[in-house]
Formats: structure tokens, C-alpha cells, sequence
């Protein structure tokens, strides 16, 4: 065997440091310029197109790879777990030899470690460096959330009875980890009673909640680490790496929880628009607007990770990733305030640009959007992007009023969760408005309609290029818009002095239009 080094026989963190030396050693015989990167739990040796994790012999309170049999389980669920997001980069879990000339991915020596082999990622993959560079575009986190959302409806769900997200268990999670900020962050403890109660009165009061959802198989297995340093975007995909394996609880976990850590940490960078805009699409995919009343407490709990995670990492001397704790600690207490939603619904005939102004609004407002052409693909079991021909008329007037009967009801969780609402339909009965503002009125929030409109041979135009087209929730065609110009009713005087005017035929100016919703009236 190998002697060695002096001092470090009996440390097993300096031991297993120099066995990834050793290791780096070794590779760098056959691939000059080998890195070695180090994190809080692990070393990634980066040589030639491959990388190496090793995992630390380290005992925390939120993981064991105390023991070498420890760390191999690890290894094999790392693998296991991340092939499910990113099987072109997971590749296989290999033993460490000891050699004569020291440790070695070549045997026939003992086993002494073991690492989890992976692709190693291009340039600027990582999403947080491709937002530093202003290359992180909404379309990559649209593609995302698919590929999160189906993973979350095929993954297995948690037993009713299991012991993951019970209300006992987020509170635990939430409050240990600030416990151990305030202990390792000097400016966050005055702070710490209040985060403290925060997190103790709203998973009392959520308990309910988080019970219903694990019943309702909304507790999952999960990614479980989806901040902006474990997503990566290769040509115009994006999906997540180094998910969560050293702790079932961490990445058994409600549905919202596990998204919450994305749309936090773009908050935190100071991007509302990506943050709203990866939450719509995954609404839009999972339909799981019953989540929103947990989602503040999970985005909370997150920002309190992520600076956790920030101050370890600067004390053991590891590269810097992400915002420093003060930055993460700053949105845990924003996003504790309290908050109160406003309510806007769209008024307009198909073509008249509402799905595309309110895009632009939820971004721009951090909003929770409903559509009405998504939700009607939906109640006939059909993804929003799917030609509904062959399955029966989905324009009946049944159709239609479950259609915003659902619509109005998913609207009104958001609204209880305090955040601005949009919902995005034509509106083109009295009686429509009337429901939607009652709602308003119900949830003691402002309303507003957005009177969208444009000239009709101009909706013509647009109606038959979006027909042409294809892949768009509407499907409304020409028949479809001539028959609702025929029956629509306009708004009354009343209803005009609620309403915002859009004229899309002409350029769009979004901040004198934001400012507008934003300081329309009181409540209903």
C-alpha cells in the first residue's frame, strides 16, 4: 500500500483529501490540467470530457457519508436520482484503487473510494452563469418546467401516512436551518425570533394543508436542490443536475416545495419576469393552483437555505456560488410581509392580443395567470398544446361555463395566497364580469378589466395565422370569432370606469399599463 501523508493518518477528511489529490494525480498522467473543484460536502476532479464527485467523509446533521459503504449507496442514488433529468450526463459510479503509486480509477487494488462519473458540461452551461450574461431566456425555463412537471406527475408519490411534509416536518426543516444561519450569519440573528414565529404561526396554520396535499399525492420524489447553480442549459434545453440523495426527506417533498427554490433564487437575482414566467409554465403544465397557499411558506424556507448553503460554503473556503447570505436573508424577509392580491380579467374577442399582453403583465407584475383556452384543453384531459378535433365539441355551452367556473375557482386560491390574479378569457357576458368581480369582492381585493381590442379584420388576420400555425392552446377559428363579435356584450358605463384599454394594433407601452393596474381602484 500507500503510506500516508504525515499527520493525516487518522483524519479522515484530510485522508480522503489526499486520496483526491492522489486521484488528481493519476488522471493528470493521461489528461494534463486536470481541476479540482470543491464544494461544503465533495471534490469534482474535471478531466477531459469527463468529471469525478467524491463524496466527503463527513457526518453533518443533514447527511452521513461517514463510512465508505455510506458513500457508495450515495454514489448508486445520485446516479440513480439524476438519470431521471439528465441521463446524458450521468454515466456510472466507479471505484477508487489503492495503487503503488496511489489512488487510481485502475485496479486490481482494494476499493478506498468510490465517485460518480459524469459528462463534464460545456462552457457556461450553468444557468446562473448564463444569467450573469444576460443569456438565460424565459423560453429555457419554459422548457424546464415541462420536464419538471413531468417529472413530478411520474415520479412516485408518498404514502398519506408517510412522515414527509407532514406540517411537524417543514417546520423542523425550516427552523433548523435558521437556527444554523443565525449561528453562522452574525447579521441574521436579531432577526431570528422573528423568522422564527413566522415559520412556527404559518405551518401551525398550514397543517391542514400539508396533510391534504400529501393525500392528495402532491408530495413526490423530486429534485429537491433546483437553485440556479444546478441547472443547466445545453443548446436550446434546460434541465437539472445534483439532485438531493443523501436525504429521502429532503427530495420527498410537496410538489411546490421543490419548484419554490427556482423561482426563489431568480427573485433573489433580481429576476421576477424569469421567476413568474418558469411559475406560469409550470401552472399552465401541472394545473396546481391548489399549491399556491403553501408556495410563500416554501419560497421563505428556500431563501433561508440558500443562505445557509452560502455561509458553510464561505467558511470552508469553497468557491462562491450564488448571492452572499445577506442577499438570500434580505428576500426571506420580504417575502414574509404580508401580501394582498388584485384581481384582473381580460375582456376580448379571439385575436385581440390578451394572452399576449398578459404575458407580459404577470412577468412584469410577478403575477399567478389562468387561461381560460388552457384550462378548457384540461377538463376534456387534454394537454394545452393538443388539436382537440375528434374529441367532441369543447366551444358547447356546458363546456364553456365549467370551463370558467374553474377558471374562477383556481383564481380564487391565488388571490387567498395574496397574489396578484390574472385571468385571461374573453369575458364577454355581463354575467361573466359579474362572477369575476363578486370573487374580487369576496376576496376583498381590487378589480380591473383589461378591455382588449383591435380592428376586426385585424383578428381575422391573426385567428387564421394562429390556425395555420398550430400548437396553441386557442383554437378558435374564423366561424368561431364571427359568432362571439355577433353576441359579445360591451361594456356598460359602470364597467368602463373599471376597465384599462388596450388598443393592440398598435405598440404596446407596458410600464404606464402595469402602473395602471397596479394603482387601480379598491377593493370590489
Amino acid at each position: 500500500g500507500v503510506a500516508p501523508e504525515p499527520g493525516i493518518a487518522f483524519d479522515p477528511l484530510a485522508r480522503a483529501a489526499a486520496t483526491v489529490r492522489q486521484l488528481q494525480a493519476s488522471l493528470e498522467a493521461h489528461e494534463p490540467g486536470v481541476e479540482r473543484i470543491e464544494t461544503h460536502i465533495s471534490w469534482v476532479l474535471l478531466a477531459g470530457a469527463y468529471s469525478y464527485k467524491i463524496k466527503k467523509p463527513l457526518r453533518l446533521g443533514f447527511l452521513d457519508y461517514g463510512t465508505l459503504e455510506a458513500r457508495r449507496r450515495c454514489c448508486e442514488e445520485e446516479l440513480r436520482l439524476n438519470r431521471r433529468l439528465a441521463p446524458e450526463m450521468y454515466l456510472d459510479v466507479v471505484p477508487l484503487h489503492r495503487t503503488r503509486a496511489g489512488a487510481s480509477l485502475l485496479g486490481p487494488g482494494p476499493v478506498i473510494e468510490y465517485a460518480v462519473k459524469m459528462r463534464r458540461l460545456p462552457p457556461r452551461a450553468i444557468a446562473s452563469e448564463r444569467l450573469a450574461r444576460g443569456l438565460l431566456e424565459l423560453p429555457h425555463l419554459v422548457r424546464l418546467a415541462q420536464r419538471l412537471e413531468a417529472l413530478h406527475r411520474s415520479a412516485p408519490a408518498a404514502p398519506a401516512d408517510s412522515p414527509y411534509a407532514g406540517a411537524q416536518r417543514v417546520l423542523n426543516d425550516a427552523q433548523q436551518a435558521w437556527q444554523r444561519v443565525a449561528e453562522h450569519v452574525p447579521a441574521a440573528a436579531a432577526r431570528a425570533p422573528l423568522l422564527r414565529s413566522w415559520f412556527a404561526d404559518h405551518a401551525a396554520a398550514l397543517a391542514p394543508r400539508f396533510a391534504a396535499r400529501r393525500q392528495a399525492g402532491r408530495v413526490r420524489e423530486g429534485h429537491g436542490d433546483l437553485h440556479l447553480d444546478n441547472i443547466i442549459v445545453l443548446g436550446e434545453q434546460a434541465t437539472a443536475f445534483d439532485g438531493i440523495e443523501f436525504d429521502p426527506g429532503l427530495r420527498w417533498i410537496d410538489v411546490m416545495n421543490d419548484i419554490a427554490y427556482l423561482v426563489m433564487d431568480l427573485l433573489a437575482h433580481g429576476r421576477r419576469d424569469l421567476a413568474f414566467g418558469f411559475l406560469d409554465a409550470y401552472l399552465e403544465r401541472s394545473g396546481d393552483h391548489d399549491g399556491l397557499d403553501v408556495l410563500r411558506y416554501y419560497l421563505v424556507h428556500r431563501a433561508v437555505v440558500r443562505a445557509l448553503v452560502a455561509a458553510l460554503r464561505a467558511e470552508c473556503g469553497a468557491a462562491a456560488e450564488g448571492l452572499p447570505p445577506a442577499e438570500y436573508l434580505k428576500l426571506a424577509l420580504r417575502l414574509a410581509e404580508p401580501a394582498r392580491g388584485r384581481l384582473l380579467v381580460t375582456h376580448g374577442l379571439p385575436g385581440s392580443g390578451k394572452s399576449h399582453v398578459t404575458q407580459q403583465l404577470l412577468e412584469r407584475a410577478g403575477a399567478v395567470r389562468l387561461r381560460s383556452d388552457v384550462e378548457r384543453k384540461r377538463l376534456a384531459g387534454l394537454p394545452a398544446d393538443a388539436d382537440s378535433s375528434g374529441t367532441g365539441d369543447l366551444y358547447t355551452r356546458a363546456a364553456h361555463e365549467a370551463t370558467y367556473a374553474s377558471v374562477l375557482e383556481r383564481a380564487g386560491a391565488s388571490l387567498r395566497a395574496g397574489f396578484p390574479t390574472i385571468v385571461d378569457a374573453a369575458f364577454l357576458r355581463h354575467a361573466e364580469r359579474d362572477r369575476a368581480r363578486q370573487l374580487a369582492r369576496d376576496c376583498g381585493v381590487p378589480f380591473a378589466i383589461l378591455d382588449c381590442h383591435a380592428p376586426l379584420p385585424l383578428l381575422r388576420e391573426r385567428v387564421l395565422r394562429r390556425r395555420e400555425r398550430g400548437g396553441d392552446a386557442s383554437e378558435a377559428d374564423v366561424a368561431v370569432l364571427e359568432h362571439l363579435a355577433a353576441v359579445a356584450e360591451p361594456l356598460d358605463a359602470a364597467e368602463r370606469a373599471e376597465a384599462i384599454d388596450v388598443d393592440t394594433s398598435r405598440p404596446l407601452a407596458m410600464a404606464p399599463l402595469l402602473a395602471r393596474w397596479q394603482g387601480s381602484g379598491p377593493a370590489a
